[in-house]
């Protein structure tokens, strides 16, 4: 059964991307798994080959990018469950002059009319994280609060930097405490110090200390300027930890979430103007990921990983690359998703 995902990934390295692992599970054993390409291919921009180009493992660790924001939406959702917040309350209540119409629902759902996105590395290049985030919860609305959806990576910095002070830790001792040690996710966290050897490399960045790609650090810039850790983007998993992650939502949330709390997550919130339908923090029948598996939900990252859960089919896919290496914008990485999702879907009949 691994035969054909293996040959999904071989079709596509290293033309998508120079690394690819994947693991499709139904209820709950993995019934195929594959890996193919090099963590690190390129040594620069031009494409050059690197010295040294160690093979994708079932156990590398890979750059989740906004996947990063499924965890903490649980975070959130945890806290919730605790009292800690409220889901519709004014973020105003803990960010001091933000507008007092946002709330952690409309941050979640990408309605809170925040900018897609704020390069405070670029705005404040002196600056420490703390000024930083200090300048993005302070981001003003630019589009109406309510809807239409608009993307918001902004949002979601926000959304992080309200669990903090609701949770009175910081996010990834947050993530820690409340997702992967619950899980024994021994592989999953932000700043992946001491494990640079299981990495794949993301882009080639010049204004990054070198030498070659990025490696072993958060490809996001703004994830970057904030120290690494940051509610949008910035965790590091294996397929494997991710692949826990995403069933122990599919079961309901498991030691993680109440089964009403997951209920609430994986409903359609209304956020109109979507290409999808939106929960909370995840996306339903996202077209860029699901493939056939129409009422799946998870998330996407700009790095070209994705999870997939599909309670209906008892189906949970994991897919991690590095599509950004050594450059953005490469072709492929959609229909790489969708024949993944494909061949799960044969897999579940």
């Amino acid at each position: 059964m691994s035969d054909r995902l293996a040959a999904i990934l071989a079709e596509a390295v290293p033309r998508v991307c120079p690394a690819a692992v994947s693991l499709i599970a139904v209820d709950g054993s993995v019934v195929a798994a594959a890996a193919a390409g090099e963590l690190v291919r390129y040594a620069d921009a031009r494409g050059g080959l690197a010295a040294e180009r160690p093979p994708a493992c079932r156990d590398s660790i890979f750059d989740l990018a906004s996947v990063s924001k499924l965890f903490t939406t649980v975070v959130l959702l945890s806290l919730a469950e605790e009292g800690l917040l409220d889901l519709d309350e004014p973020v105003a209540a803990r960010l001091p002059g933000t507008d007092p119409r946002i709330t952690p629902r409309r941050l979640l759902t990408h309605t809170a009319g925040l900018p897609p996105t704020r390069r405070v590395d670029l705005e404040l290049p002196g600056a420490d994280a703390g000024a930083r985030m200090a300048a993005m919860v302070r981001t003003p609305i630019t589009h109406p609060v309510g809807g239409p959806y608009l993307y918001s990576d902004v949002g979601m910095v926000m959304a992080g930097r309200v669990a903090e002070l609701a949770g009175g830790a910081a996010l990834d001792a947050l993530v820690r405490a409340r997702v992967t040690d619950v899980l024994g996710l021994p592989d999953t966290g932000y700043r992946p110090d001491g494990r640079r050897a299981r990495i794949a490399a993301t882009e080639w960045k010049p204004e990054r200390p070198g030498p070659g790609c990025v490696r072993g650090e958060v490809h996001d810039e703004t994830a970057y300027a904030l120290g690494g850790v940051a509610g949008h983007a910035g965790l590091f998993a294996t397929a494997g930890d991710l692949l826990a992650f995403g069933e122990a939502l599919r079961l309901g949330g498991g030691p993680l979430l109440r089964p009403e709390s997951v209920a609430e997550m994986t409903r359609d919130q209304g956020a109109e103007g979507a290409p999808f339908r939106h929960g909370l923090g995840v996306r339903i029948g996202d077209p860029a990921a699901v493939g056939p598996l129409a009422g799946a939900y998870g998330h996407s990252g700009f790095t070209g990983t994705s999870l997939v859960v599909d309670p209906a089919r008892r189906l949970t896919v994991v897919l991690l690359t590095n599509a950004v290496h050594p450059v953005r914008g490469r072709d492929g990485i959609r229909e790489l998703r969708h024949a993944v999702a494909a061949h799960a879907a044969g897999l579940a009949r």
